[in-house]
């Protein structure tokens, strides 16, 4: 039913940050953070469970900056077992600019810090018990619409067989959702319902909520319970990173940031003298062939039957994902200390919004000349 006046939602460009007295260098930030009440990360960045983003290469760079990464479940068990595997068996560090920048996130055991994707599916417990037998340290349980009888009775199967393997679990875009995973004994609640862009899931189904209000309201639950939440799509920039975590957020997922590095597993493709890497959505008709019907309610479909929620695409080639992590990094840092903040909960309780108009936001942007040349951190696109 519609009950007019309809409340008002927001997502990143509809806001801004506002400036504020500050002491703070933004080099003496402490970016560390909460991924579950027992894991800390280094840097709140976290890489998407995607087929196109996040195996086992990916992982072990990022976890050696300081995040972490999430295997993707479009594998067999016995593979993404193996995609684990790499990861707690790899060196801690291999490049200067890893060493210099961030300090990796590591287990008790100074092994790299690795989640595995899950699906409500009927292999589930299998697939769980078998990375569970790997020490994965977190499990990650991926569905698109996470305030559902699945995915909580889920949650409390995987918690009562698995009660010492952190779960994180989403997704979820309201105050009761997130809630309802809490109360079902989630250790982190993801945040996000279509605002990736290579997801259709709001225009398909006319239903989701723009990002920065699903934040604000979702994190209000769990700062309740004290139980750390990610923001989980729609950001194009270490701005957005900014003002997720502002909102609410302890860390954020990232998947088409990431998906144009050297890193990630999708493919790479020339065209007209440019490189690009594929990239698609867990939703795409390509993706959920592969093995995440799941996450979609659509596990017992017949594949010429298939609605997709996600589309397939490329994005350009940008290099060595250390880079990548670095460029963010930096405009967070600078983010924080523009509020003279000294830490992520610092920043979360300092921060005030502003919502600007559309010619606001065209004056963010560089404007009234030509770019000769794209910034390592902003370009045409």
């Amino acid at each position: 039913m519609l009950t007019l006046p309809l409340p008002q939602a927001l997502t990143f460009d509809d806001v801004l940050l506002v400036p504020g007295y500050s002491e703070t260098h933004p080099n003496s930030i402490d970016l560390s953070t909460r991924l579950t009440k027992g894991i800390k990360l280094n840097i709140p960045l976290i890489s998407a469970a995607m087929d196109t983003v996040t195996e086992s290469r990916l992982a072990i760079t990022i976890a050696r900056m300081g995040g972490v990464g999430v295997i993707h479940k479009n594998l067999s068990i016995e593979d993404q077992c193996l995609e684990i595997k790499k990861v707690k068996t790899q060196e801690t560090s291999s490049t200067s600019k890893e060493v210099e920048h961030h300090s990796s996130s590591l287990d008790q055991r100074g092994r790299l810090l690795v989640g595995a994707a899950l699906g409500v599916s009927p292999e589930l417990m299998e697939r769980a018990g078998a990375l569970a037998s790997l020490e994965v340290d977190f499990f990650c349980l991926d569905s698109s619409h996470g305030h559902s009888l699945g995915v909580i009775q889920s949650i409390k199967d995987l918690k009562k067989k698995f009660p010492s393997v952190p779960l994180l679990a989403g997704n979820v875009a309201t105050y009761e959702g997130a809630k309802a995973l809490i109360e079902a004994g989630a250790d982190c609640i993801k945040i996000g319902i279509g605002p990736g862009s290579i997801c259709t899931t709001r225009i398909v189904t006319g239903a989701g909520m723009p990002q920065l209000t699903a934040i604000a309201e979702a994190s209000r639950a769990c700062r309740e319970k004290q139980i750390p939440c990610i923001a989980d799509g729609g950001i194009k920039c270490s701005g957005d990173i900014s003002k997720a975590i502002a909102a609410g957020a302890d860390s954020v997922m990232l998947g088409g940031l990431f998906a144009g590095t050297e890193e990630s597993p999708g493919d790479t493709i020339t065209f007209e003298g440019r490189t690009y890497k594929s990239y698609r959505g867990m939703g795409s008709l390509a993706a959920m062939k592969a093995g995440s019907k799941d996450r979609y309610f659509q596990e017992n479909a017949e594949l010429n039957k298939l609605v997709p929620e996600g589309i397939e695409g490329q994005v350009p080639f940008k290099g060595k994902l250390e880079d990548v992590v670095i460029q963010l990094v930096g405009g967070l840092r600078a983010g924080m200390g523009l509020s003279g903040s000294s830490n992520v909960q610092d920043f979360i309780m300092r921060s005030r919004f502003v919502q600007i108009t559309n010619a606001g936001l065209k004056e963010s942007h560089a404007h009234d000349v030509i770019m000769a040349k794209e910034s390592p951190n902003y370009g045409n696109n």
